[in-house]
């Protein structure tokens, strides 16, 4: 992913990562982009996670595999996915072609992305000490 207009970036904003897909990316740049988003979920320590989606307009089945694959490091990680900006044309041959983006929770934009894990976060007590995530009573 070097060389030209950058494919992907990828945004600190407090505890939560921004990651945006500028264009379409191969499965070789798809690995890229797992990698370097799971590096960067520990280096920050982040506990969320936002990938906006909303300039592809193809999901293929290794791209939904990655997105999914990239949520479920992240949970083991200690950092919530959501996934945001899914065109209506990609949400509907996704569905026809049997593909989902299994648990991770989606979004219509980023701003309902950053409040779903502010809404989330709210329910949650993340303890500085490293301990396990605890739910508020």
């Amino acid at each position: 992913m070097n060389g030209g207009p950058a494919l992907v970036s990828i945004m600190r904003q407090g505890s939560t990562l921004i990651a945006s897909i500028h264009t379409a990316l191969d499965d070789s740049e798809l690995v890229r982009f797992e990698h370097d988003l799971v590096k960067q979920i520990g280096e920050h320590r982040s506990r969320g996670v936002i990938i906006d989606v909303a300039a592809l307009d193809v999901i293929d089945s290794f791209a939904a595999l990655t997105l999914r694959r990239i949520a479920d490091m992240a949970r083991l990680r200690g950092a919530l996915t959501v996934l945001v900006g899914i065109q209506p044309e990609v949400a509907f041959a996704m569905v026809r072609l049997g593909m989902g983006t299994g648990q991770i929770p989606t979004a219509l934009d980023l701003e309902e992305g950053v409040q779903l894990l502010a809404e989330v976060a709210a329910t949650r007590n993340f303890p500085s000490s490293g301990s396990q995530p605890q739910k508020r009573t």
